[in-house]
């Protein structure tokens, strides 16, 4: 179970990753407009942290996406 928590995390880690690339937004950036500290968004891209509901929700919304699309990591490979 923790196995299959940690896989998940790093694919929302990943997918945020992907995202934030596609747009061309740096790290700093995207923490900036999603008012979370740099080293967060490190540590939940790198996914050696789980990160908050709200957190993810900052996240896609400096993204520009949909909460249900940042989920989406269904076509995400570890």
């Amino acid at each position: 179970m923790k196995d299959d928590y940690n896989s998940l995390s790093k694919k929302i880690g990943k997918k945020i990753k992907l995202e934030r690339i596609k747009r061309d937004i740096s790290q700093e950036n995207l923490a900036l407009d999603a008012g979370l500290d740099r080293n967060t968004v490190w540590k939940i891209e790198s996914g050696r942290v789980s990160p908050t509901i709200d957190s993810l929700e900052k996240i896609a919304k400096a993204l520009g996406i949909e909460f249900a699309i940042l989920m989406d990591v269904s076509k995400v490979d570890l």
